[in-house]
């Protein structure tokens, strides 16, 4: 784990030499600069991020509601898989027009029957399972949005917190400037300065000033995007980011290619799309056999009117059939679509497969670049910049140099800095990205597969 801080490499005996050797004007000038150069304290962290992120995955209402309608998509699936309310009915059958007398005729009878529709066998539990894969994808829609949340939360946080690095740095460069400018008047009431000296620093004060308003508008509207991705109901100033933050070591490419493949969200919906799709095929088949109408019926006859004889109930029972009269139009028509969805589904999920590789390895080569931009100025361009200040001070020292050259140097010196910054933020958000294309968190999904190996043997 790499501690993160923005350090300043100007070696400090130039900068005593250079305050001992300088104008008694310039001393100020020097001390402030000492003390700008001096290593400012790390502001970013990974433990906040975190809070941050458990906050949205609770009070997330878009992701609440998904999680809602996951539930009740399961909920209901016991419906699919379930017959239809029985009929209970009462009739009156062989009434005589003549009298409407209901004992006037031997087969007159005051019925009671049920009924109950049965589909053909199989066709129950395989619509149940097709309600059960729509809950699965819903699901598989839960995980993905709370991926895509996470990677958004952190995208907006780790921009947050460079723009925060960047008004540190840019107080620091106005302070300077200012104190600049101060001995620029100083000298030049004095007979020793020009005044071109006045006015680029009153030029480079007024950049500055302009660069912080902008500064300051993009961290409240960062502000404001992670309050809305939190959920929250005012807005709440967000903490100064703390570090240090972690660093990531990455396996070797085709083991994160077998992960992508395996554990990518995108990858289980277009799975479960496929898996249904094969359902519909399965019921569009169970439409070519009837569907089964079974009724009981109980026959309740009077007596004899004349002979007072006792007439004997009647039972009885029927099964009708669908005829699948209509099969060109209907049955064919619907096996036929539900075959060629299926034949959708199963090119849409081989066309993502073909996919995440690549985009495995565009993610990887911009992080890969990120890194290497980073121990780039890290171990290289900022150590130059560091002598480079202080080669401009010594030949400040000796006239050979004017003022505001010297000043751009330390200016330098410090952008490069936030340069720096800039290059492990960029790689922190690619990695948040990398681990949404994952399905989680890089180092939990490298355990998971392996004891799911070691399982497997």
């Amino acid at each position: 784990m790499r501690e993160q801080a923005i350090s300043i490499r100007v070696p400090q005996d130039i900068l005593i030499r250079a305050m001992l050797l300088a104008k008694p004007a310039l001393l100020t000038l020097l001390a402030a600069l000492t003390l700008l150069l001096a290593t400012l304290p790390a502001r970013a962290g990974s433990d906040d991020l975190q809070a941050l992120i458990a906050e949205g995955q609770a009070n997330n209402q878009e992701l609440a509601s998904l999680r809602r309608m996951a539930e009740a998509l399961r909920a209901e699936a016991p419906f699919a898989g379930s017959l239809q309310d029985p009929q209970l009915g009462i009739g009156l059958a062989n009434v005589p027009l003549d009298t409407f007398a209901l004992d006037q005729e031997a087969m007159t009878q005051k019925q009671l029957f049920i009924g109950q529709k049965v589909p053909w066998f199989g066709t129950l539990a395989l619509s149940e399972q097709a309600a059960l894969l729509k809950a699965v994808r819903q699901e598989a829609q839960v995980r993905a949005k709370s991926l895509e949340l996470t990677r958004m939360i952190s995208a907006a946080w780790y921009d947050l917190a460079f723009v925060q690095r960047s008004l540190q740095t840019n107080l620091s460069l106005e302070a300077l400037v200012t104190q600049a400018l101060r001995v620029a008047e100083t000298r030049y009431a004095t007979g020793k300065g020009l005044q071109q000296d006045i006015l680029s620093a009153q030029v480079q004060l007024s950049e500055l000033l302009d660069e912080q308003e902008t500064l300051e508008r993009r961290s409240r509207t960062l502000s404001d995007r992670i309050n809305s991705l939190l959920n929250r109901d005012a807005f709440r100033a967000l903490p100064m980011a703390e570090g240090p933050w972690p660093e990531t070591t990455l396996p070797h490419a085709e083991e994160l290619k077998r992960l992508v493949l395996q554990a990518n969200p995108g990858v289980a919906v277009r799975r479960t799309d496929v898996d249904s799709a094969a359902l519909a095929v399965q019921l569009a088949e169970k439409d070519y056999y009837p569907d089964m109408d079974f009724k009981l019926a109980y026959g309740q006859r009077e007596d004899n009117p004349m002979t007072g004889q006792d007439r004997a109930d009647f039972i009885s029972g029927s099964v009708g059939f669908s005829v699948p009269l209509w099969q060109a139009t209907r049955q064919d028509s619907k096996l036929d679509g539900a075959q060629k969805k299926l034949d959708a589904a199963k090119m849409s999920l081989t066309a993502l497969e073909r996919t995440l590789p690549h985009q495995l390895d565009a993610l990887l080569a911009e992080i890969d670049g990120y890194a290497k931009n980073y121990d780039l100025l890290d171990s290289a361009l900022t150590v130059q910049a560091a002598q480079w200040a202080g080669a401009s001070l010594a030949a400040y020292e000796v006239g050979k140099i004017e003022f505001d050259t010297m000043l751009s140097a330390q200016m330098r010196l410090l952008r490069y800095e936030l340069r720096t910054e800039r290059y492990q933020f960029e790689r922190l958000k690619k990695l948040a990205e990398l681990e949404e294309l994952l399905g989680g968190p890089i180092q939990n999904k490298i355990r998971t597969a392996a004891q799911s190996e070691e399982n497997r043997q």
